[in-house]
């Protein structure tokens, strides 16, 4: 099996650190020292020249931090002109373009992140901006997370500014705002603008004088802060403008899980429940960190979570590949990584 797979975003990079598990093979453009090419020259050392070519690695391991630029896969190459059978390392950021192939099929729940990723492509990228008087701070929404961009503030060592004082103060904060992020979005990105006060419509306004034509809506939060950014995606804040987002379905399905767990409802975490709960066919929905599920040293009932999940569709169960990149999947990491709906109460 072979994929040909082109990096087009930071969420791309999130699905291939899972999809390249130990064990498959990885293949893209890189450079190694040709050693032949090295010694001595005029009395004086002479460097190995870097070569670039097409190498091919038996995936050992990769290191990645979710929103970062560059997924690392180390392994040994399989294919080159030269080093066989070397480790080598391959840095891959957006705009790559790799190949991952492996001798059997590829996993079932590989096939539905792969297809996940290719939808969330067609997705427009959403900004954020949680706004106070002397902070704000933009985020973008992604299929797989909330990712911080950047923050302007006024505060700074010495004395706050009052803001009703320094009306001149103030309104150059937002001035160079409005410039900086007309700068950095794209013109036809969508923004939405919360927070618990009134600066955010003051910010709305700003922005509308100085000609954006963008959709921008303005949304109320109880808090500020990433607390905020998180509560208008946890509590559907954005209305129709996130429903198709892979973030927003997961995060109101597990909003319903806490939501059952405090009422003593249809749910059922941890290994003993979860298992009680697939042999007698009651799970609905499940709910498992996409990590958790590649996770060859984690096991349910004797079984990978990954050989576990494959009977859940024999019961007509749905399974949903979480990301811990938010609030919600923070808290499905803290149970253990898994939690189901179910048809009924076990």
């Amino acid at each position: 099996m072979l994929w040909r797979l082109r990096i087009s975003t930071d969420d791309d990079l999130w699905s291939l650190a899972r999809l390249a598990r130990k064990g498959i093979s990885i293949g893209m453009l890189g450079e190694r020292r040709d050693q032949t090419t090295g010694g001595e020259e005029g009395g004086r050392a002479k460097a190995a020249e870097r070569k670039k070519m097409w190498i091919k690695l038996r995936i050992e391991s990769t290191e990645y931090q979710s929103f970062s630029d560059v997924l690392r896969i180390h392994g040994i190459i399989e294919e080159a002109n030269f080093d066989i059978g070397s480790h080598h390392t391959h840095n891959i950021n957006t705009g790559c373009e790799v190949e991952l192939s492996c001798h059997t099929p590829f996993l079932p729940s590989d096939n539905q992140l792969l297809q996940q990723a290719v939808d969330a492509a067609k997705q427009v990228q959403i900004a954020l901006a949680v706004v106070e008087n002397d902070e704000i701070i933009l985020f973008h929404i992604t299929p797989r997370g909330l990712r911080e961009s950047t923050t302007w503030t006024m505060r700074g060592g010495g004395k706050r500014v009052d803001i009703k004082q320094s009306t001149g103060v103030a309104k150059q904060f937002r001035d160079k705002v409005v410039k900086e992020l007309t700068d950095s979005l794209g013109d036809e990105t969508p923004l939405i603008l919360c927070g618990p006060g009134h600066a955010r419509e003051v910010m709305l306004n700003e922005l509308r004088n100085s000609g954006q034509t963008r959709f921008m809506s303005s949304i109320g939060t109880s808090m500020s802060g990433r607390a905020g950014a998180n509560e208008v995606l946890r509590e559907g804040l954005a209305g129709d403008l996130l429903e198709d987002y892979a973030i927003s379905k997961e995060i109101g399905l597990l909003e319903e899980a806490w939501k059952r767990i405090s009422t003593n409802g249809a749910v059922a975490y941890g290994k003993a429940e979860l298992n009680k709960a697939l042999n007698e066919g009651a799970i609905e929905t499940l709910l498992i960190s996409a990590d958790l599920l590649r996770d060859e040293a984690a096991t349910i009932d004797g079984k990978t979570w990954e050989q576990w999940c494959e009977v859940l569709s024999e019961f007509g169960g749905e399974m949903v590949q979480c990301s811990i990149d938010h609030d919600s999947g923070q808290q499905l990491d803290g149970i253990g990584g898994a939690i189901a709906l179910l048809r009924f109460k076990i």
